[in-house]
């Protein structure tokens, strides 16, 4: 049940954030981990990287002043897999701090999302079952709920990595996520009541941050902030009692934008990771829309399919993960005919 007390996560991670996130900026600037305009990139002008370690910042001394306070589980189970949900983002972190400074190639970026998500699986957070549409639950055996969190982990990683495109879409996200999380939380039995507070200290965190990173933003999540939120929101799901089809609803859209991607560049003889202009949210710059446009779009499509999976069951969350891949295929290709219309007539124009 939704009470007062649920305010102070929330406030404490925001206004933490709201602290941090200027820190991160002048130390990111005088070090010179700076994101250069050119290429693909729409930035005009340097602008610093780290933004995530703000948001890391602001969550871990949050959970730590909350567990001070009484409010989160510290038995022995519980400190395990806190423990390895910090470690595994510390590991983030130093894998983004090292990638933005040095500018690490794919090989190398991959092995800090790898650990994080092994280390998670020792602490023991697994897929332990999932609602079955016809009933019931299914349920995994040890090995099987391993390897199923240990995709599902990198899968949400590498989408907020590859979405994180323009200015507050991915801390959007990740604001919309954990609040979304957070309310699915209140509702389900499994014996871990910590979930709806980290919950709510990742969408503040997210939230301060977007203060300073809404466009034209000031500062840049990098390489850890964007892997790091998707971890968050991945564990998280996990613990709130395997809600995997809620999130994959409420991320539906950036979810089947990076797969369009993904398989368009390998269908191209390209690598899955080379950056490119294709993704959903750039089309939307192409055919007009603005930057800020663009971002409330992804934001209220990500938003509404949230809301949505509060009010359905597993059967009636699958009916609308299909009608969402096929409002995904609609839009994409509408917004390929406009793009490319509107292309003819300028250079029909311009001869």
């Amino acid at each position: 049940m939704l009470t007062t007390s649920h305010l102070f996560p929330f406030a404490t991670a925001l206004l933490l954030a709201l602290v941090f996130t200027p820190l991160v900026r002048h130390l990111a600037l005088g070090w010179h981990i700076v994101d250069q305009p050119g290429g693909r990139k729409i930035h005009q002008k340097p602008v610093p990287l780290l933004g995530g370690l703000a948001i890391f910042l602001a969550l871990a001394l949050s959970a730590a002043l909350l567990a001070m306070a009484g409010n989160l589980q510290t038995d022995a189970a519980s400190l395990v897999r806190f423990g390895s949900i910090g470690l595994g983002a510390i590991m983030i972190m130093v894998g983004g701090f090292l990638d933005d400074r040095y500018r690490l190639k794919p090989a190398q970026q991959f092995i800090f999302p790898l650990t994080a998500a092994l280390v998670v699986l020792l602490g023991g957070i697994r897929i332990q079952f999932v609602t079955n549409p016809l009933g019931g639950v299914l349920e995994f055996s040890t090995a099987v709920g391993v390897i199923l969190a240990f995709f599902w982990l990198l899968g949400m990683m590498y989408t907020t990595k590859l979405l994180d495109g323009l200015d507050g879409l991915v801390a959007g996200i990740t604001t919309i996520a954990g609040l979304i999380i957070f309310i699915v939380s209140l509702y389900w039995d499994a014996p871990d009541s910590s979930t709806s507070s980290l919950a709510l200290i990742l969408a503040g965190a997210a939230l301060g941050f977007l203060v300073f990173n809404w466009h034209p933003a000031s500062i840049f999540l990098g390489e850890g902030g964007s892997i790091f939120c998707g971890f968050m929101i991945g564990v998280l799901a996990i613990v709130s009692g395997s809600k995997i089809a809620t999130a994959l609803l409420m991320m539906g859209i950036p979810i089947l934008d990076v797969l369009w991607v993904i398989v368009r560049r390998l269908w191209q003889g390209n690598s899955p990771v080379k950056a490119d202009r294709k993704h959903l949210h750039f089309r939307l710059l192409d055919i007009g829309l603005s930057h800020r446009q663009a971002v409330l779009v992804l934001l209220l499509l990500t938003g509404s399919f949230g809301v949505t999976a509060l009010f359905l069951h597993t059967r009636g969350k699958i009916v609308a993960l299909v009608v969402l891949a096929g409002i995904m295929v609609v839009l994409a290709t509408t917004l390929v005919a406009v793009y490319q219309r509107q292309k003819k007539t300028k250079n029909n124009f311009e001869l």
